[in-house]
């Protein structure tokens, strides 16, 4: 591509810094930033234009191997920005942050969630797994501390005592998850990226987002998987 990369602006910059403070920004979020940045440092704002801001912003950062990237959130269906370093998207990203024994934690907790039926897995089991970590077994009481911190940090996010990966987890490791849980990892058959939370047909084994059941069921008399065209016998969320 030959065209020069729009220019980088202090509006730019401004949005950028705080989404790189922010860890996840939620679409709305984003919309207002976007507006802030652009009125604070007198650049011409287009309403509608935040992706085209932003790819200015992701042709700049390319060479330093990051990217804002968007998601969507598998609660609501809502769209996430969050900037991802490219260089390192494996858990190495969070090696700075935590000791290897925490990590140990996360990726065995990440283990169950991918592994599970419906993307969740219990305090109770993650508990229990504490005891069998290598080099060295963690208490209950600490591996519930760093559990905390998970959530806290935006790695997990928690309902019930139930864990699940955080929508800037999944933003940020969508790659690392697809390449190292081949087998286990689905893509969502509605808007093609990673389902960690779905449900899933009986029949055939295609995934889907709860967001994306909900839209696409909504104009059918009754559920029929979309690939195999069976009755989609789950309950509708």
């Amino acid at each position: 591509n030959t065209v020069m990369a729009a220019q980088m602006t202090d509006a730019h910059r401004r949005f950028l810094q705080v989404l790189m403070s922010n860890g996840i920004t939620e679409g709305s979020e984003a919309r207002k930033l976007h507006r802030h940045c652009c009125e604070t440092d007198k650049v011409y704002y287009a309403h509608d234009k935040l992706d085209d801001f932003i790819s200015t912003i992701n042709s700049h950062l390319q060479p330093l191997f990051m990217q804002i990237r968007k998601g969507i959130s598998e609660d609501d269906g809502r769209a996430h920005y969050a900037v991802v370093n490219l260089a390192e998207t494996e858990v190495t990203r969070m090696a700075s942050d935590y000791t290897e024994i925490e990590l140990e934690l996360f990726r065995k907790t990440m283990d169950l969630i991918i592994l599970s039926e419906n993307g969740f897995a219990s305090s109770t089991d993650i508990l229990n797994l504490a005891d069998q970590l290598k080099p060295k077994k963690m208490k209950k009481k600490e591996a519930e501390q760093v559990l905390k911190v998970f959530v806290e940090d935006k790695w997990l996010s928690e309902r019930n005592g139930e864990y699940t990966l955080h929508t800037r987890c999944i933003i940020e490791m969508e790659q690392y998850i697809l390449s190292n849980y081949q087998d286990a990892a689905r893509k969502c058959n509605i808007c093609h990226s990673l389902a960690i939370q779905s449900q899933v047909c009986e029949s055939c084994g295609i995934g889907m987002h709860l967001p994306c059941v909900r839209k696409y069921f909504r104009a059918q008399t009754e559920p029929r998987c979309p690939k195999c065209n069976e009755f989609w016998s789950c309950d509708m969320p």
